[in-house]
């Protein structure tokens, strides 16, 4: 039927159309429309169907004229739809955020009041290591949460993806029992993150699996220095987040027509260059996507923090390393210990940090993804 009706507009140069006849779009919508007597043409100039009416010459394809605009009419019925989700965003998203950034910038501010001396950039000047007004300076935010949080973001989100992508290549081409080994791979995702966090600290302890599978008395947790207990937590953040790529992964490669690769078999290409001359493009919207939102996971880990080290507010389960805190860690302590103005502060500069980093990602990526 669509085939029908291009090519009855194709023909539109090769005869006029009798009169009671109207072509209303060329290009837009197509309707037609009964008329009085209209003379039809073709305007081979501007490459448009035009209206001639009497003397008067009208060149406005795309208007409608005497049918009601059914889009504009039914809008009213697509905010209705969209009404809850704007309601629930500007209620959990909006507010919060505008909320966040007022209260960073409020000099003495009360959370059960909600009473406030003033407006001052004196929560970013502390958080950064300024004097407070006591004369104390705050050093934990730069010393131990940005570097951590930087630290743990650009080492475990790229062997994140590697290897999501590795074994997802591997399970697409698997034929047997494959549904049972996505499965497998999937569990960590569904399992609770603190009681996974409590068993790798198990397994990290000086008397755990790894200590006595390896022989050695390696300190990697309880009373570890700040870089080795970083291995211990981020293997535990690589094996946790690992698996929803790993799906997201294989249902971009369950889409690939498989054209592509039965051309590349025809034309004996390698192994290597089907997977980034075919593969790795066609699957680059979804590498896009994965890169952005493990950044994101990465730039606000928290629970992984608490369920290896111990919760905010505390040295941790028997004295844990206390500088292993990131930024959402240093924000929920702040809150705890009542500095919350400092902790909105903490959460602004997040916030943006993580904006930014996005719309790099989204700019450098414009001319490697492709859909």
């Amino acid at each position: 039927m669509l085939d029908k009706i291009i090519a009855f507009f194709r023909g539109l140069r090769k005869r006029k159309l009798a009169p009671g006849e109207q072509v209303i779009s060329a290009n837009d919508s197509l309707f037609l429309e009964p008329v009085p007597e209209i003379a039809e043409g073709y305007d081979e100039s501007k490459k448009t169907i035009v209206r001639l009416i009497g003397k008067k010459r009208v060149k406005n394809p795309y208007q409608v004229t005497g049918i009601e605009d059914v889009a504009s009419k039914n809008n009213w019925k697509a905010w209705v739809y969209l009404a809850p989700v704007v309601v629930l965003i500007g209620v959990f998203l909006l507010y919060p955020l505008i909320n966040t950034i007022f209260i960073s910038f409020a000099s003495g501010y009360n959370y059960a009041t909600g009473q406030f001396d003033g407006f001052t950039l004196e929560n970013f000047g502390v958080i950064f290591g300024l004097p407070t007004k006591t004369g104390g300076v705050e050093v934990n935010f730069v010393r131990y949460a940005i570097p951590n949080t930087l630290i743990l973001t650009f080492v475990t989100v790229p062997i994140e993806i590697v290897l999501a992508l590795i074994i997802s290549v591997a399970l697409n081409s698997i034929k047997w029992f494959q549904k049972f080994i996505q499965t497998v791979f999937f569990l960590p995702y569904v399992t609770n993150a603190v009681a996974v966090g409590l068993v790798f600290s198990v397994i990290f302890d000086t008397q755990g699996v790894i200590n006595y599978i390896s022989g050695s008395n390696m300190v990697w947790i309880y009373g570890a220095n700040r870089w080795i207990a970083m291995i211990p937590l981020s293997i535990y953040i690589i094996w946790s987040s690992m698996p929803f790529k790993i799906l997201i992964f294989l249902s971009g490669l369950q889409g690939i027509d498989k054209q592509y690769y039965q051309a590349a078999q025809i034309d004996a290409c390698p192994k290597w260059k089907v997977l980034t001359r075919i593969t790795f493009p066609l699957l680059s919207p979804q590498i896009l996507y994965i890169m952005i939102t493990s950044f994101i996971s990465a730039f606000k880990q928290y629970t992984a923090v608490v369920a290896m080290f111990g919760g905010p507010g505390t040295l941790g389960r028997n004295s844990v390393i206390p500088d292993m805190e990131t930024i959402v860690y240093y924000v929920y302590d702040n809150v705890e210990k009542g500095f919350t103005s400092r902790a909105a502060a903490a959460g602004v500069f997040l916030f943006v940090v993580i904006l930014a980093f996005t719309f790099l990602q989204f700019g450098i990526s414009k001319k490697r993804v492709y859909y």
